[in-house]
């Protein structure tokens, strides 16, 4: 029998190491491609004449069609692989975080496939977003900060 020391041990040796800079570097460099191009797309946004919130509206829309088109078509994943926390870009990672349990989901049905599996992984981060953002609301209202 082993214990939890020895086997901690075992199973570092069979595994492989982290190559943690190479991974950090492909976060930083896919991450801000990805702030990139949103800047571009709302910049495009702001040359059609659309004001800075409606552009920036228009942009946070077209990031999370984007994402899941890329999502659908499993490009999104493949890109993840790559860059890791890269494409965790909040509207995009989002959006990724809530196709993905549809599409994988959709084969047991619409109901209890795609639509209660939808949003099994984003769902805490909007109820505890929305928890939070109360909390914030009271505070600034108790000290008359609003």
């Amino acid at each position: 029998m082993m214990t939890n020391k020895e086997y901690q041990e075992y199973v570092g040796s069979l595994s492989d190491k982290s190559p943690i800079w190479k991974d950090m570097f492909n976060a930083f460099w896919i991450g801000g491609l990805i702030c990139v191009l949103g800047q571009l797309i709302q910049n495009g946004y702001k040359a059609l004449d659309l004001d800075k919130d409606m552009a920036a509206t228009a942009t946070s829309v077209t990031l999370v069609f984007i994402s899941a088109v890329l999502t659908g078509l499993s490009v999104y994943d493949d890109i993840a692989k790559h860059a890791g926390a890269g494409t965790l870009v909040p509207i995009t990672g989002f959006a990724n975080s809530v196709v993905a349990p549809a599409i994988e989901f959709k084969a047991e049905g619409f109901v209890t496939g795609m639509a209660a599996k939808m949003f099994s992984i984003a769902g805490p981060v909007i109820v505890y977003g929305t928890v939070a953002s109360v909390i914030y609301g009271l505070v600034l209202v108790i000290f008359n900060l609003a």
